[in-house]
């Protein structure tokens, strides 16, 4: 092992194999040497084909230190993305002056000490998404960025929600790590049948890495995002993932 090398813990989603009868292939955490510290080959772009990621979609991030590898999101998650992107464009279309934009599955670099991130979708002033489409920007930085969206999935839900304990040290989530970087809003779309609702957590504390204020709305609610955004986003389709 070379000076540079780091030898990390990835965890990934294992496959679930549908054919009859149906098997299931369980891959736990294991362990791998890497040439370089994972956030620099994640930045750089080469920790997905150093880990023979396919490129399918599959995400790799780096969430409390750890590597963490997900599938290509599902079609109800998918379309949930796209109801609230749609809202933003909606908004665009009614008022060419709105200055919203998004940007899906795309880079939020320089979140915590070893930390990246790939949010479900971002949302930017449309000329911070021009200048960075301009200078062939590998993703955004968090000053960059208003808001981010997450959309929980079965097994990677609880990195996307608050920490069990926020005053802990171990066990930091996405919502941490946004909070720590003052990104203004967090809209959390939690699809676990126990919760079915979307949250916007707002008023970022970077000391304790916290939301201090949160909005609400169940399922089959219309969400309405305050100023600066001041969108409507229907959620009458919008469902918990199966049991």
């Amino acid at each position: 092992m070379s000076e540079r090398s780091q030898k990390v813990s990835i965890t990934a989603n294992p496959p679930h194999i549908t054919v009859n009868p149906p098997h299931i292939v369980e891959i736990p955490k294991h362990n791998a040497v890497l040439p370089d510290a994972p956030y620099a080959l994640w930045e750089s772009g080469e920790l997905h084909d150093l880990l023979l990621l396919p490129h399918d979609g599959t995400r790799v991030e780096i969430i409390g230190g750890e590597i963490v590898v997900s599938p290509a999101p599902v079609v109800p998650h998918a379309n949930i993305i796209q109801d609230i992107s749609d809202a933003l464009v909606k908004a665009r279309l009614m008022d060419p002056a709105y200055p919203w934009v998004s940007s899906q599955g795309t880079n939020l670099t320089r979140i915590m000490t070893g930390d990246g991130y790939i949010p479900d979708l971002l949302v930017m002033a449309q000329d911070v998404r021009t200048a960075a489409a301009k200078a062939h920007a590998p993703g955004f930085m968090p000053d960059e960025v208003e808001m981010v969206v997450e959309v929980t999935s079965p097994s990677r839900s609880a990195l996307d929600r608050p920490p069990a304990d926020p005053h802990s040290e171990t066990g930091r989530t996405k919502w941490s790590g946004y909070a720590q970087v003052k990104i203004a809003y967090y809209l959390l779309v939690d699809r676990s049948p126990k919760a079915a609702k979307t949250t916007l957590y707002s008023i970022p504390a970077q000391d304790s890495s916290a939301y201090l204020h949160e909005e609400s709305w169940p399922f089959g609610e219309t969400i309405r995002l305050p100023e600066p955004f001041d969108i409507e986003v229907d959620t009458s389709l919008w469902e918990p993932w199966k049991s």
